[in-house]
């Protein structure tokens, strides 16, 4: 194990905005619980259209979605209040 020093650009919480050296870009850091629910809404959707249930796949899929977009606006906001210009 190594110990680094990161730069945290948000509250700690079940993910984080953190810079890690040397990269340029902020990262997102997710906690192991989270990142497994948000595998396990993964393996929801690809079951959901394995039996052809399309609209249960949508549902889920939706949900990911706004979930992921949630994620990305908090990262955005965390860059623009550190005047940090997005990586893409």
């Amino acid at each position: 194990m190594e110990r680094i020093q990161a730069e945290l650009f948000t509250e700690p919480g079940n993910n984080a905005v953190v810079r890690l050296p040397p990269r340029h870009s902020p990262g997102v850091l997710i906690q192991g619980d989270s990142l497994s629910i948000i595998r396990d809404d993964v393996a929801e959707i690809v079951e959901a259209c394995a039996q052809g249930n399309v609209e249960d796949a949508h549902k889920a899929a939706t949900i990911l979605l706004a979930n992921f977009d949630e994620l990305l606006a908090r990262y955005e906001s965390a860059l623009k209040a550190h005047d940090i210009k997005r990586p893409y």
